[in-house]
């Protein structure tokens, strides 16, 4: 079994969606001769197009939420169907011991990806964070834990 955790840029550019899929479904196919675990905490964006992918190609899909409010507070109105339609396809859902969603749920929730997999698939242009979590972090991260990470940015991707 092979577990493959993601971090990524939410607000890629419509146009770069498909380019990123092309490239995730490329990174996963060395990986689909055993059984495949996504984790992901479905952010929209690089989250929910790997957790697609995933399940597309016959993966299983577990999903780590900040918080158990995540859902209501973060997740768009017009993603509402796109998120709950991968939520009731994963095989397992963990929340973070937290009400409400912030940094300090993020930042748990992405030790729990990086805590439970063999890889991090970062789709990421490789400018730093903003702020505490984000992908860069994220991939600063998992090379400090000794988690490979491949590194996924197609050429022509954007962030809007």
């Amino acid at each position: 079994m092979t577990r493959i955790g993601i971090t990524g840029h939410s607000n890629l550019t419509p146009d770069s969606v498909p380019l990123v899929r092309k490239a995730l479904e490329v990174a996963i196919s060395p990986y689909l001769d055993g059984d495949l675990v996504g984790v992901s905490c479905l952010a929209r964006g690089a989250d929910q197009v790997f957790a697609e992918v995933v399940l597309d190609a016959g993966g299983l899909l577990e999903v780590v939420l900040p918080s158990v409010d995540y859902r209501e507070a973060k997740v768009k109105p017009w993603n509402l169907e796109q998120f709950d339609n991968l939520l009731m396809r994963s095989a397992l859902v963990r929340y973070m011991p937290h009400r409400t969603a912030g940094r300090a749920a993020y930042e748990d929730a992405n030790a729990a990806v990086l805590g439970g997999i063999d890889r991090l698939f970062a789709v990421w242009d490789g400018e730093p964070s903003g702020g505490k979590g984000g992908t860069g972090d994220a991939v600063e991260y998992a090379r400090g834990k000794g988690v490979p990470v491949n590194v996924i940015w197609p050429e022509g991707a954007r962030r809007g």
